[in-house]
């Protein structure tokens, strides 16, 4: 079983990088995302590192819940999801490819919270074109990237960098990795650090 599942994620990983249909991608949304072009890969300084606590915040969700931080510390760890922007290419294949890895969350008892400096109904609009999503969508409109701000990751041009900010259950940050902002996310990277997060 634990073959199947590594070659699974091998699998998943190829997907995820090579060519052809992207990784997770909706065919709904082919036609209507804009494609922004190269952007500088990083333009942000870091506020947060592992080991220290993990700035509190709470958010509207696309689901008409407030979501706060504070509210799975004890219970959950959890992964926070920074996007640059709704309808933009990565972005609308990185979100819907983590319903195809939800197991590794589940693994390491971990929740994902995604967040993005779009407003809700630019969200509400973005979601229901990618399809159901398992994890909350959060919205950092206003005021604009507050929370982005806290973590460091918001950048000169107003949109948050493409990061993974993994939590643990105590709400102390156990890693942070920012990628590139032109490419998704390194799936391999994402299961180590998931992995590394006690049930």
């Amino acid at each position: 079983m634990k073959f199947y599942r590594k070659l699974g994620i091998i699998i998943l990983t190829c997907t995820w990088f090579c060519g052809g249909l992207a990784f997770g991608q909706s065919a709904n949304l082919a036609d209507i995302v804009y494609n922004p072009g190269n952007l500088k890969p990083r333009d942000s300084e870091i506020k947060i590192k592992a080991g220290q606590p993990a700035p509190d915040f709470t958010l509207p969700a696309v689901s008409g819940k407030n979501i706060s931080l504070s509210h799975y510390r004890g219970e959950k760890n959890v992964v926070l999801s920074f996007v640059p922007a709704a309808f933009t290419p990565v972005c609308s294949d990185q979100w819907p490819g983590y319903n195809i890895v939800k197991d590794m969350f589940d693994e390491s008892d971990a929740i994902l919270l995604g967040i993005t400096v779009d407003n809700i109904p630019t969200l509400y609009a973005w979601t229901r074109q990618m399809g159901q999503l398992w994890f909350e969508i959060l919205s950092d409109f206003w005021p604009h990237g507050a929370v982005a701000e806290k973590y460091g990751v918001l950048r000169s041009d107003g949109l948050s960098e493409r990061a993974l900010i993994f939590i643990d259950k105590q709400g102390i940050v156990s890693a942070v990795l920012v990628m590139d902002i032109n490419r998704r996310p390194d799936l391999i990277a994402c299961k180590t650090q998931l992995k590394k997060m006690k049930p």
